[in-house]
């Protein structure tokens, strides 16, 4: 017994383990889902057109065939495995491990084991071991300024071996051990490298992108990154009071009582304003903000990210708060970073030991519209908007009744191209938290309040209607339970009618029981399930079509005055015309031969 208890526990572990998988690792599985018809280990990759710049991506970005903005191709990338199975032109192969020394020239890093050569940490890097190397790329040692470049290469045994060991960690690290916000100790003075994993699926490494992971050697494991890194040693407080450019910030940082919090352990995000950002600003204001220590407190706390961003991390628009509580736009449009859709990132990834530095040559103002006053009727409609169990979206059922905070019930309409609650439908991806589910919603929610006859009786556009209704004899209909749409005339549709047809129309009953059947179909029908055409059929048995065209709903090609106004046993749509029912085929061609024949 225990034998096979054992086998199920071990198997349930490695389940859990597979199902666990970094985010890298997931971008890269999608890769080679994408490659995988041009052969075995092929990942299909997107690249910036124009640069040399490639990307693993998720769904989204593959099928919006942009990154940053921009438009990508989308070529191939073959493994080690799969070039050597080609050499040999067997369907399968496999390259026997070498150090890491050699590894470096396969992986694209072929200046990191020129460099590795000169410096004489080769026999390192040959030798017994288990390291990591994170190895800069051949573009990324180029990129490098010649200044730059030449203090390097001209001490190779100093300054060149401290560089290439500071890239260095003396123990095996894979992707799924890069962990966010974590940091690894280098083997250069033990000075630490900040990892960040993004969700994503970007893992950077100061900053420096991963652009080929896991790379096995015989003595550790390669890393291919896209910037030679450096090392780091200041707080975000060093970094201001060092930095002439940021002169006019440190006066306000000190003014503010920030700096203790700019020198304290974390991981934040700083968009720093230049002098020249502050020199935007009339000097009277900047003077009145620079003389209040609270309302500077907040402008610049409107500067901090609560989380540390490297650019490299940012490749589609994305929101994040700050610690003001307040929430910035940022994003991306080629190479340049952009804060509420505009390119003022002066200079970025500034590394410091508790975050990352973006400087910003304008300030950002915070809204001034403050909060709203939240009164009684704010109160229930905010308490209408949360529902009393945490819920996925993907497990909601049509017809599902969810009750909320403020003792409403809301009903679940499930469609082939939507899902709703009541008038508004899920417009995004459910963001599940430790004690509760946020839906994100393309409207404001309006829980009915009443059956379709006390919503029409409610409202006086609707008066004349009502009226019919109770001469045809349908109030009863539309009062009990169901799952109606209604089409509603207003008082401005019937009054379009001919007085003399208006008034025949009322004097019959049945008649007018048939016309008002036709505005009315037995199931719910919201307008986020509206696409290009929905048929209906109504309760007086023709068919109802109702279309959408330049976000406008329409009804018979008439278009709605109102949508979606919601009561407890349906729906009513407010409508500026009086619908007519289609005559029979037959009634058709008779009227056509008495015109063209000029009568019988």
């Amino acid at each position: 017994m225990a034998r096979p208890l054992l086998l199920l526990l071990l198997l349930l572990a490695l389940g859990l383990a597979a199902a666990a998988k970094s985010p890298y690792q997931q971008v890269l599985q999608h890769s080679r889902l994408r490659g995988r018809q041009h052969g075995p280990n092929v990942c299909a990759v997107q690249k910036l057109i124009g640069t040399n710049r490639k990307y693993f991506t998720n769904c989204k970005q593959w099928y919006q065939r942009k990154i940053c903005g921009k438009s990508t191709s989308e070529p191939r990338e073959l493994s080690r495995l799969n070039l050597v199975s080609r050499v040999k032109k067997r369907k399968i192969g496999a390259l026997p491990l070498s150090n890491i020394y050699e590894t470096l020239g396969v992986v694209g890093s072929s200046t990191t084991q020129l460099y590795s050569d000169r410096s004489n940490l080769r026999p390192e890097i040959e030798g017994p071991g288990s390291f990591t190397i994170f190895a800069p790329s051949n573009e990324a040692w180029a990129s490098l300024s010649a200044e730059t470049l030449d203090s390097l290469v001209s001490n190779v045994n100093i300054e060149l071996l401290n560089a290439l060991r500071y890239h260095m960690v003396d123990k095996r690290v894979l992707t799924d051990d890069l962990k966010h916000g974590t940091t690894l100790n280098s083997m250069y003075q033990n000075l630490p490298i900040q990892i960040h994993h993004y969700p994503n699926g970007i893992v950077t490494v100061n900053c420096a992108r991963l652009l080929k992971a896991d790379h096995h050697a015989t003595n550790g494991v390669v890393h291919v990154i896209d910037k030679v890194i450096a090392t780091t040693t200041n707080t975000i407080q060093q970094v201001i009071e060092t930095e002439d450019s940021l002169e006019t910030l440190r006066t306000a940082v000190a003014a503010s009582d920030l700096s203790s919090l700019l020198e304290s352990e974390g991981q934040y995000t700083l968009l720093a304003p230049t002098n020249e950002a502050f020199e935007k600003i009339p000097r009277e204001t900047l003077n009145r903000i620079l003389g209040d220590p609270e309302a500077l407190r907040d402008l610049l706390n409107h500067h901090i990210l609560k989380s540390a961003m490297c650019a490299e991390a940012i490749i589609a628009g994305l929101t994040m708060e700050t610690l003001e509580g307040t929430t910035l736009d940022v994003g991306c449009s080629g190479e340049e970073l952009t804060l509420n859709g505009k390119p003022i990132i002066a200079n970025k990834d500034v590394l410091a030991t508790n975050g990352v530095i973006h400087f910003v040559n304008e300030l950002l103002i915070p809204d001034s519209d403050g909060l709203p006053v939240i009164d009684s009727n704010m109160r229930n409609l905010l308490l209408n908007h949360i529902v009393k169990d945490q819920l996925s979206s993907k497990y909601l059922y049509h017809g599902q009744k969810l009750q909320t905070l403020g003792d409403k019930e809301l009903r679940v309409f499930v469609y082939r191209n939507n899902l709703c609650i009541e008038n508004a439908c899920i417009a995004a991806h459910d963001k599940r938290g430790r004690f509760g589910t946020l839906f994100s919603v393309d409207k404001m929610l309006t829980p009915p309040t009443g059956s379709v006859m006390d919503v029409l009786k409610a409202d006086h556009r609707f008066s004349t209607l009502v009226a019919a209704i109770q001469s045809a004899g349908l109030t009863e209909n539309l009062n009990r339970p169901g799952t109606f749409t209604v089409f509603a005339p207003t008082n401005e549709a019937f009054q379009a009618m001919p007085q003399g047809e208006f008034n025949k129309l009322l004097g019959n009953a049945k008649e007018l029981a048939n016309i008002l059947k036709f505005h009315v179909a037995d199931e719910i029908l919201v307008s986020g399930a509206v696409n290009a055409l929905v048929r209906l059929k109504s309760m007086q048995g023709d068919k109802l079509e109702v279309s959408m065209k330049n976000n406008v709903i329409h009804i018979n090609k008439e278009p709605v005055a109102e949508s979606d106004i919601m009561a407890t046993n349906g729906v009513i749509y407010a409508v500026n015309s009086v619908l007519q029912p289609q005559a029979p085929v037959y009634s058709r061609i008779l009227a056509r031969m008495k015109e063209n024949s000029g009568g019988f």
